[in-house]
């Protein structure tokens, strides 16, 4: 065996590993054993998120700074255990057109996805099978807007949702912005849901215009924050809690406190992207912020 491979049993599934050492992240000298590792370490509030839902993967596998793929079908290679699901690729106009997509149910899985440089996780807003149980808000700010302003948007949809006894719980996208996921009743269809979010992003665009658009014409965004409603479509995903992000440094979807969100809003405290080592931490501290959205909430209003 190459001197760069290594064995490993995990909950009886046997793998390997191979190039530890390589730098996935080159600006912060992260590498891909600390890829794996941080997802190791994740594992047990990420694969809750993950479980039951067709995922979708961005490899890097020369690391963040080269060039990089979205993959859904199950790659070359792939071992026997892991948990495939033939699906119709949603969206697609071809009605016969399937994929056999791959379900992260256990750590081998994840470390086994970790180790082909799968940097990115992200997860539709249904579980297979059944209709979206998740209503996602992406609140995307255009500069010179950032994540202090999403946070005060966040807010102000926190307190509309929560009119139609809609619970929102926060987290950073890892990137830019942040999102809102909230748990719906999984009675409804993609449609239902995405026209629900659209209505309610357009009342708070009405509301605060100078702050806030719910149209996608990147023209009216500078200075704003993008409601992205369009999240809830049945072909869109969103990346998964503490997924890692592909950026210059190794962060991640972090979920946040609305204590948090709040004095990011105004300004008590700074707005910050989580890292990895730090969003690790935070679980060691708060566990999951966001297992209220794995029970299933109310439908949305019609």
């Amino acid at each position: 065996m190459p001197r760069d491979r290594f064995p490993v049993s995990i909950e009886g599934r046997d793998l390997e590993l191979s190039n530890l050492d390589k730098v996935m992240y080159p600006s912060a000298g992260f590498t891909k054993g600390e890829v794996i590792d941080y997802y190791t370490r994740v594992a047990p509030v990420l694969l809750p998120h993950l479980r039951d839902r067709a995922v979708t993967r961005i490899r890097y596998p020369n690391g963040v700074g080269e060039a990089h793929f979205f993959e859904k079908n199950k790659p070359g290679g792939t071992p026997s255990w892991v948990r495939l699901e033939t699906l119709p690729v949603p969206g697609s106009t071809k009605s016969r057109e399937t994929i056999d997509f791959v379900v992260v149910d256990e750590l081998a899985t994840l470390v086994w996805l970790a180790n082909l440089a799968a940097i990115e996780l992200h997860t539709p807003q249904w579980r297979i099978g059944a209709h979206p149980d998740l209503l996602v808000v992406d609140l995307d700010p255009g500069a010179p807007a950032a994540l202090k302003e999403c946070c005060a948007v966040a807010v102000l949809m926190r307190d509309r949702l929560a009119a139609d006894g809609i619970s929102a719980y926060p987290k950073t996208s890892g990137k830019k912005g942040m999102q809102l996921c909230c748990p719906i009743s999984g009675a409804q269809s993609s449609e239902v849901v995405s026209s629900y979010a659209k209505k309610v992003a357009e009342e708070l665009a009405k509301m605060v215009p100078g702050s806030i658009t719910a149209r996608m014409a990147r023209q009216l965004r500078p200075g704003k924050i993008f409601i992205d409603w369009s999240q809830n479509n049945a072909a869109k995903t969103t990346v998964t809690p503490y997924s890692l992000r592909a950026g210059s440094s190794p962060t991640a979807s972090t979920p946040l406190t609305w204590d948090e969100v709040i004095a990011m809003a105004t300004g008590e405290m700074p707005s910050w992207q989580c890292g990895a080592s730090e969003t690790l931490e935070r679980v060691e501290r708060h566990g999951d912020l966001l297992a209220g959205i794995l029970d299933r909430g109310p439908a949305v209003p019609l």
